[in-house]
C-alpha cells in the first residue's frame, strides 16, 4: 500500500522564536537501518507527535534531534537550548538522589555539574515543583516514588532546562490520569510561550491532541495534521495488522462514540475509536485505560 505523505509545514517563528528543519536524516545501528531519509520542518509553538510501533525509529528520531547522536546523512537545524527527558525505564532510581535535588540537575547547564545552585535557582525548583504538583515531595528520595511521581518530577527537571525545543520520550507511558493530565497541561504552558515539543507516544488519544503528528517505520510514512494521520488507512501502513477498532458504531458499548444527535452523521470523528495492539498486545487509544491500569 502506497501512503501519500501530508505536506510538511513550512517553519514559522513566534517572537523570533527558531523553528526546527530535519532534512534527509538517516542512522542506523550496524547494519540495521533505523531512520531513512526523515525529513521534518517544524514551528515554534507548536506540540508534535511521534508515532509508531515498537523499533521504528521514534527514539532515535529524538536523539538526532537532541544532537545526542550524528545521523549518518541529513541535517539537523534548530534551537541551541535543547531539553531533552529520556524514557523513565532509562532513569537509575537506584541513585541516592532526593527530588530537589533530581529537579536542580536541570540547572547544570547553566551552572555546570560542581556549581552551585543560586537562591534564584532554588526558587526555580520551587516553582517547577509546585507546577508538577510535586513540591511536598522535594525532600523524598526519587527512588522511593510511584512512576506517575517520578515521571511528573522528571518533567520539573526538563522545564529547568528553559529549553526552546523540548523532546520527551513518552513522557505519560503507564501513568495515572492525575499524572497524564498534569504533565499534557504543563507540555501545552510550554508550546504557549513559543517552545517547540516533540514527543514519542504509543497513545492515539495523545497523538490527537497534538498540533502535527508524524508517522515511522524506521521511514517517514505519514506527517501532517492528526485528521490526515491518524486514520485506519494511513495507520496500516506502520502497524499493519495492528489497528483494530474499539466497538460497534453508535452501539450501546462503552467503548463505542455517543449516538449521533438528530441531522448529526454517525461517528464524526471514527479515529477516536481506533486503537494500536503494540508488540506487547496491549491497547493504545481514547478507550482502553485498561492496558494500563
Amino acid at each position: 500500500m502506497t501512503t501519500v505523505v501530508a505536506q510538511a509545514r513550512e517553519p514559522e517563528t513566534i517572537s523570533g522564536s527558531p523553528s526546527l528543519r530535519a532534512e534527509g536524516v538517516s542512522f542506523s545501528y550496524g547494519d540495521r537501518p533505523a531512520l531513512s531519509d526523515v525529513t521534518i520542518h517544524l514551528r515554534a509553538g507548536s506540540v508534535t507527535a511521534l508515532i509508531g510501533p515498537n523499533g521504528s525509529g521514534k527514539t532515535t528520531l529524538l536523539h538526532v534531534l537532541a544532537r545526542l547522536i550524528d545521523p549518518a546523512s541529513g541535517i539537523v537545524e534548530g534551537p541551541d537550548r535543547v531539553a531533552y527527558m529520556p524514557h523513565q525505564h532509562g532513569i537509575g532510581v537506584w541513585m541516592p538522589l532526593t527530588v530537589r535535588e533530581v529537579i536542580g540537575m536541570g540547572r547544570y547547564r547553566h551552572r555546570g555539574l560542581i556549581g552551585r545552585l543560586t537562591a534564584a535557582d532554588r526558587r526555580r525548583v520551587r516553582d517547577a515543583a509546585e507546577l508538577l504538583e510535586v513540591a511536598d515531595l522535594l525532600r523524598r528520595q526519587f527512588g522511593e516514588l510511584s512512576s506517575g511521581q517520578r515521571q511528573r518530577v522528571l518533567m520539573a527537571q526538563t522545564i529547568m532546562q528553559e529549553g526552546d525545543l523540548l523532546l520527551l520520550d513518552e513522557p505519560i507511558t503507564g501513568l495515572d490520569l492525575a499524572s497524564q493530565g498534569r504533565i499534557l497541561e504543563v507540555i501545552n504552558a510550554e508550546s504557549a510561550k513559543g517552545a517547540i515539543v516533540v514527543l514519542s507516544t504509543h497513545h492515539l488519544d495523545e497523538a490527537r491532541r497534538c498540533d502535527h503528528v508524524v508517522l515511522l517505520a524506521n521511514r517517514l510514512v505519514a506527517q501532517g495534521t492528526p485528521a490526515e494521520v491518524l486514520t485506519a488507512e494511513v495507520l496500516q501502513a506502520s502497524y499493519q495488522g495492528r489497528i483494530v477498532q474499539a466497538g460497534i458504531c453508535c452501539g450501546p458499548e462503552p467503548d463505542c462514540c455517543e449516538p449521533p444527535a438528530a441531522g448529526e452523521e454517525c461517528c464524526e470523528h471514527p479515529a477516536d475509536r481506533l486503537l494500536v495492539l503494540d508488540d506487547h498486545a496491549h491497547g493504545h487509544g481514547d478507550h482502553d485505560e485498561r492496558a494500563h491500569a
